[in-house]
This record gives C-alpha cells, structure tokens and sequence, in this order.
C-alpha cells in the first residue's frame, strides 16, 4: 500500500500548504491514529488522521473559490482571539483554505481551495504570481514616492529590499499596485517607508482571477476557463504536458 508523508496528505486533504502542514505537525496539532504525529511521518489511506480532533480525508472534487474578504475579518481559522474569522463569513459546504493572505484591515480578492499543491504554488515566493491592489493614503502622492516604490524599497523592519512593481496613479491619493511578492503588510510598510499612511487597500486581483462585481462576503466558483488558466499557470510544465 502506498504511502505519502504527512506533510503532503495534508496539502491533498486542503487543510493548507506543506509548509504550513509542518508546522501544525511541529504545534502538535495533527495525529495519526489517535497518536501525536512527529515530523517525517507517513500514512496510507487505511490511517485516521485529524486536525485539531477533527478527521481530514483527500478531498473528492477540487473547489477554487473567488471571495470577497471585507474589512475586519481575519485570515485564519483557529484564532480564538479573532473576532471574525473567515469561516464566520464564508459557509460554503466542502472545508476550503485561502491561497494568500489579506490582513484584518484590507479587503478583498480571495481565491479560496480545498487543493494544497494549488496553496502551495500560489503562495511560493519564488514564482512570481501577480496580485493587484487599489491602495488610497493618507496625501497626494508625489512622483518621487512612486518612483521609490516602483525600483524596490528595503524595509528595515523586515531586512528584505521589496521586488520592483508596476504603480500607476489613479488619484492624486490613489494608486493601483502590482506586486510579485507577498511580504508580510507589504504595502503598508512599503508606504510607511516614505511617510505615506494607508487608508484602504483592496487587493482586485490574484494572477487570472479578477474580483469583478463581487461584493463583500461574496463568493463565486471559478470559471472552467478560469481554472484552466490558472492550472497552466501555477503548474506550466504539467499544462505543457498535456496532464
């Protein structure tokens, strides 16, 4: 009988990505058959897995949802200090998790799955996948700042020097952002940096899948052709294999 590690059961179960998945593993969060898993561990499907007390198979059909995150809503689901989390605002039938972030104070588009190996490429820095913001602050933007912004800025908290990014001024205190990365409150720290204040950011865009006409709290299934898309570009060597 097969075997596969736990990490990656877990991706293909949609509880989150790998990496996250060895981190529940490390917290103690996961057994295998009513044991506390150690890291490295493999199971088979005969084997009873749980998060958090509760039983997580692979899923049967693989969901991708587009969601609306409003404002106040915390990206998690096991917080107990948030006063809002997203399975307070999201029912939806199978067990999904987000592709990416959005802190408490942003909105926005979420694509929401139940595949981690989909999680996991999204969210893997190293790839370059667009996401879209429409960002307003608190004073006109000069021509210096979004020059600044645009070759990259080091941010001393974090010790990293942001990637270069598309920025076109919309209004003299609006900005449209493209990013390629997904540092933590980028964009916040981002503006910080050069004496700017957030006001509102809303995130209109991850890759191919566009907020449209969504409103807060909404949510749409994925077009065939939007996840055909998306696929290619998330696993472009299986897509050019024809897989």
């Amino acid at each position: 009988m097969e075997e596969t590690r736990l990490n990656k059961y877990l991706a293909q179960c949609g509880v989150c990505s790998r990496r996250d998945a060895d981190k529940l593993i490390e917290q103690g969060a996961v057994t295998v058959n009513g044991q506390t898993a150690l890291p490295g561990r493999k199971v088979t499907e005969e084997d009873t897995v749980q998060v958090n007390g509760k039983t997580v198979r692979p899923g049967v059909r693989k969901v991708a949802l587009a969601f609306y995150k409003p404002v106040g809503v915390v990206c998690t689901e096991r917080d107990e200090h948030a006063e809002v989390k997203i399975t307070d605002v999201l029912h939806y039938p199978d067990r999904l998790t987000y592709a990416g972030r959005l802190d408490k104070d942003s909105e926005g588009l979420l694509i929401m799955t139940n595949d981690g190996d989909l999680i996991e490429s999204m969210m893997r820095g190293t790839n370059r996948h667009e996401k879209e913001y429409i960002v307003r602050v608190n004073k006109p933007l000069t021509d210096a700042a979004l020059d600044k912004m645009r070759k990259g800025i080091y941010l001393k908290e974090l010790r990293l020097m942001t990637r270069p990014c598309e920025i076109t001024r919309l209004e003299s205190d609006t900005m449209r952002m493209i990013l390629t990365q997904g540092m933590n409150r980028q964009i916040r720290r981002m503006c910080g940096a050069i004496g700017y204040q957030v006001r509102s950011l809303k995130r209109t865009r991850v890759m191919n899948i566009e907020l449209g006409m969504l409103k807060p709290g909404e949510y749409r299934e994925l077009t065939e052709e939007e996840r055909i898309r998306l696929y290619a570009l998330c696993f472009p060597e299986t897509a050019k294999n024809g897989e």
